[in-house]
């Protein structure tokens, strides 16, 4: 009888004293963003279903990139140098910043353009590395934002294109506009988004042509300028289509692309599965399975534009459409 009150609380104690586990995350965005914030939430949402709780038996390290990709390599050295058993990282730049700087520590990734391209990976089904994750998208998707804003807009001749040609996948991702325009009569013209008022020159000297709209391209850039991109849209009257809804939440016309949260909650289960022992060389990278379509009614209204009674009528089985009766900046 003594001898089992006795046992009771050292188990008792044993079983609190789960093994911490230490994971790091790689964001190229700003802390502050609520995008970032919302990412963060779905992959804090997704280890919590999985049994992982911060502080009881995990503990999270963070660094955010601020758009400062000269400072990737040292974000990366920071984070590799506190021994996290695993890290959750955010495109292809600082998955890159991460392989020069470790081939040990595992690393999950989201929302990255052809790692195999990329070098970050030795193939989709096998990656062989110390890397894998989530596909944001395909190249062919291109094609489908000059399908969908010549939908929209039928009179455009012309876009300009919003892109971070930095971006080794930038090229192929820009093909696939390039070869859409070019099936429907579109002139194209790339703007790199790098300096704030060439950005605004350039929009503004190609809207002097009438028929003209806009097309932002994937990448960090465009996300993090996204209120930039969006009040110059507005200003010049140009239709736009973007690859995030943040956009059109932002007061822009039309975006189509991967529902970002959902691939943060998938990314948590491969973190699960990794820290429970599996080997990132053999989980293969995964292409997106949720898509979004959103218009913003208002915009398309300000632009005097009727929006088709199914602008998405060629979409993929399992795309969401939102029509969304949001600002206009």
């Amino acid at each position: 009888m003594l001898g089992g009150a006795a046992m009771w609380p050292l188990a008792a104690r044993a079983q609190q004293r789960e093994r911490m586990r230490r994971i790091g995350v790689f964001m190229p965005g700003s802390a502050g963003d609520p995008e970032s914030q919302a990412r963060n939430a779905a992959f804090l949402q997704g280890l919590s279903e999985l049994g992982w709780s911060v502080g009881r038996n995990v503990r999270i390290d963070y660094r955010w990139g601020e758009g400062e990709t000269e400072r990737y390599r040292a974000y990366a050295a920071e984070l590799v140098a506190l021994s996290p058993d695993i890290i959750m990282a955010l495109g292809s730049s600082t998955v890159n910043a991460l392989l020069r700087t470790t081939r040990d520590v595992p690393i999950v990734f989201a929302t990255v353009i052809d790692p195999v391209g990329a070098g970050l990976v030795a193939s989709l089904a096998r990656p062989g590395g110390n890397a894998t994750g989530f596909i944001s998208f395909e190249f062919g998707i291109g094609g489908k934002w000059v399908e969908l804003l010549k939908e929209i807009a039928p009179r455009l001749t012309r876009a300009v294109v919003l892109r971070d040609s930095s971006i080794a996948a930038q090229v192929g991702l820009f093909g696939g506009i390039q070869t859409a325009a070019n099936a429907r009569g579109l002139e194209l013209r790339p703007i790199d988004l790098y300096d704030k008022s060439e950005i605004e020159r350039a929009v503004a000297d190609f809207a002097r042509e009438p028929n003209s709209g806009l097309i932002a391209s994937a990448g960090n850039r465009v996300l993090s300028q996204r209120e930039l991109i969006v009040t110059l849209a507005a200003r010049h009257k140009l239709p736009a289509v973007y690859p995030y809804s943040s956009h059109v939440a932002s007061g822009g016309l039309i975006s189509y692309g991967v529902d970002q949260n959902e691939q943060f909650r998938r990314a948590a289960g491969y973190v699960d599965r990794i820290l429970k022992g599996e080997k990132p060389a053999d989980l293969p990278v995964q292409n997106p399975t949720k898509f979004e379509l959103t218009i913003n009614l208002k915009t398309a209204k300000a632009l005097g534009l009727e929006v088709p009674p199914d602008p998405a009528r060629h979409r993929r089985r399992g795309d969401r459409v939102t029509p969304r009766i949001g600002r206009s900046p």
